[in-house]
């Protein structure tokens, strides 16, 4: 009987707002033949990372792009492996003959040494390898000292989170980030100045072994051969390598994202300029975190995605509405002690619906 090659990870971490959807969507335009699997740590209700990433020219039907991205519904990976990221990846160690590579996406809070050490486990090491940790860097928030584009909205999260409670906490989550990295994205480089850009470079070598490499990129926009093939096996030599929250993951359960709320609101047909005003309001007002989710737009035969990351939105036309479907608008709305009515009732008023 042939014995299967272990079947090469890649994980991708980095900030709310980095560009990691981004990256694996590139990725996945330009598979080249490559049959890939996708772990998307989505917190929420509505999948709209898997729907983002189901939209790539892969080269499969809908229903196997169905079966080939697995959104987890908690907010932080590392801390429910045991409850969902295991039994998904025992699936995937199942259909391995059928795969050539895994991606993950982790939460822009996510600390990726502890889901490395995931892949020392003897059902998973047996059949997987981390091929690289790929460290997404949103270049210029690290140049203006933010170290994330919207540091009060990812302020919030972490103080959401009391094991990641400290003096410095965005740039200990950042230098943890960097800690595990084995390739390092400085991302939207077109976006700041050569000497800015040289400065980032300079600030984020500080944190890396040398043998770690640093490439630049504009939207994620990298031969794939520079992402994937690495190599690394990471899982071999993670624990090695310090971070500011090693000792929160030894032997202790805590974690508690109790105090998330991710509310879904279903709302009619709605005006463009209108929708954008009115969720602005609601994140300025309510201190939401992230919005995600579709609108149908009147007149507009294709549906309109929207990402919002603090009161930055970036919207498109992503595809056409299927006659079978409704056109409807379905938002999902994430942050602290929301009040899922009120929110709804503010933003119908808003839109006069």
């Amino acid at each position: 009987m042939k014995t299967l090659a272990k079947l090469p990870v890649t994980i991708v971490t980095g900030f709310l707002g980095s560009g990691k959807t981004t990256l694996l969507r590139h990725m996945l335009d330009n598979a080249q033949g490559r049959r890939i699997a996708v772990i998307v740590n989505e917190f929420g209700e509505l999948g709209i990372d898997g729907e983002i990433l189901k939209q790539c020219s892969i080269g499969c039907t809908e229903e196997e792009a169905n079966g080939r991205v697995y959104e987890l519904a908690n907010g932080c990976l590392c801390c429910t492996v045991q409850e969902e990221f295991f039994p998904v990846m025992r699936e995937l160690v199942a259909r391995r003959g059928d795969l050539d590579h895994i991606l993950i996406e982790t939460s822009g809070l996510a600390l990726p040494k502890p889901l490395v050490q995931a892949f020392q486990w003897p059902e998973i090491r047996s059949a997987c390898t981390v091929d690289a940790v790929i460290t997404v860097v949103d270049s210029p928030a690290v140049a203006a000292g933010t170290f994330a584009a919207f540091p009060d909205q990812v302020d919030a999260q972490r103080k959401l989170d009391p094991n990641l409670d400290h003096e410095s906490p965005l740039h200990e989550l950042f230098a943890d980030q960097l800690a595990s990295a084995d390739l390092v994205i400085l991302n939207k480089c077109d976006l700041i100045s050569p000497d800015d850009l040289a400065r980032v470079r300079l600030e984020v070598a500080e944190e890396l072994p040398p043998a770690v490499k640093i490439v630049e990129a504009s939207s994620g926009r990298l031969p794939l051969e520079v992402l994937i093939g690495l190599g690394a096996g990471s899982e071999e030599h993670i624990d090695a390598r310090h971070s500011h929250h090693d000792h929160h993951h030894e032997g202790e359960d805590d974690h508690d994202h109790d105090a998330f709320d991710s509310i879904s609101i279903d709302l009619p047909q709605a005006d463009e300029a209108l929708l954008l005003d009115a969720l602005t309001q609601l994140v300025v007002q309510h201190g939401i975190l992230r919005v995600k989710g579709f609108a149908a737009i009147p007149n507009k035969p294709m549906r309109l995605l929207i990402q919002g990351v603090g009161t930055r939105f970036d919207k498109h036309f992503d595809r056409a509405w299927t006659a079978d479907e409704p056109r409807t608008t379905r938002l999902v709305l994430i942050g602290q002690d929301l009040d899922a009515a009120g929110l709804e009732a503010q933003l119908r008023a808003a839109l006069s619906v």
